[in-house]
């Protein structure tokens, strides 16, 4: 196990410097933009995401049960991430290129998020099935 982590340590650090050497290449204005776009976005998670998850979990910690709590939290962070994936192409602007925007996007996010629901729901049903159709061993909580 201590080899394996050495390997994927150094394999890490081969691929960080290897790309910090391209990041080295790009001109000084790009390196500034990239910078300016992580502060920003430090700043935003900071301001902005952090304590509405925090009111989200604070809210959610009352309202629900103990026993949907994975549950709602995997579906939470799943959606999430969904949208944050998708919110470039549902926040640019049109163009007269119907190449650039070739689909649905809005439909498309829907449907994502649906389906990561339905199966997340499915896959919380058939646990709880398997569950009660096997007593718990002794010495395990059920």
């Amino acid at each position: 196990m201590r080899t394996l982590r050495i390997v994927l340590l150094l394999a890490g650090l081969a691929l960080a410097g290897y790309g910090v050497t391209l990041f080295a290449d790009l001109g000084p204005a790009t390196i500034r933009e990239v910078a300016l776009g992580a502060v920003v976005a430090i700043l935003l998670h900071d301001a902005v995401f952090a304590p509405l998850c925090v009111a989200a979990g604070y809210t959610a910690g009352r309202l629900v049960p103990a026993t949907r709590w994975g549950l709602l939290t995997c579906g939470a962070v799943g959606t999430v991430t969904l949208v944050l994936v998708a919110l470039p192409m549902l926040l640019s602007p049109a163009t007269g290129n119907p190449s650039l925007l070739d689909r649905n996007y809005p439909l498309g996010l829907a449907a994502a998020i649906a389906i990561s629901w339905i199966v997340l729901l499915c896959g919380h049903l058939a646990t709880r099935r398997l569950r009660n159709r096997w007593p718990a061993r002794p010495g395990r909580a059920p």
